[in-house]
């Protein structure tokens, strides 16, 4: 079993119970949290509502039976479901031959120059290391309010702490990954 983090977040509480004993109440506090979110990004990209609530569903499906490949030491509940969701927009558009949403009609071979991809492989791992090195509140509201695209309302609501402390944290924490990151500009 992987080691939990120390802080633990309500959704990675629930995700390790739906992983570790397929609770079906932590389950529906996952979709309850997750569904209304993830139809708003899949309408984001592109998708109708009818066709966003069917993606919704076919997420919600795969969170539930592949919860063992969950692994909060990789990656926030939140990542993991959005990368589903977005994998199956993908495969949606791909079978009805729709432009993917981040494809604006271009051709879609593109020359990849070796070091670019490099360039920003380099900048993401910076980012990750710059991420690990915040202080835990302020990398939790940073990763709450981009990661988890919450507003700070919902967050608040969460963590039921003031919206100013949301908001202080959050400032700060970027302001120390900007300063640590100068150098990749």
């Amino acid at each position: 079993m992987t080691p939990t983090p120390t802080k633990m977040t309500p959704a990675t509480a629930w995700m390790l119970a739906v992983r570790d004993r397929r609770d079906r109440a932590a389950f529906a506090a996952l979709f309850d949290e997750y569904a209304p979110k993830l139809k708003g990004f899949a309408m984001r990209g592109g998708s109708s509502a009818t066709e966003a609530e069917e993606i919704v569903q076919e997420v919600m499906l795969t969170v539930w039976r592949k919860a063992a490949q969950f692994d909060p030491e990789r990656a926030p509940v939140s990542a993991w479901i959005y990368h589903i969701a977005r994998n199956r927009q993908i495969d949606v558009f791909r079978k009805e031959r729709r432009p993917l949403p981040e494809d604006p009609g271009l051709p879609s071979t593109v020359d990849l120059d070796g070091g670019a991809v490099l360039a920003v492989e380099q900048e993401a791992n910076a980012l990750k290391e710059a991420l690990a090195r915040l202080n835990p509140d302020q990398r939790e509201m940073i990763e709450r309010a981009y990661l988890g695209e919450l507003s700070h309302q919902e967050i608040s609501s969460q963590t039921g702490l003031p919206l100013g402390t949301i908001k202080s944290r959050i400032r700060l924490g970027l302001e120390r990954l900007r300063h640590e990151l100068r150098e990749l500009r």
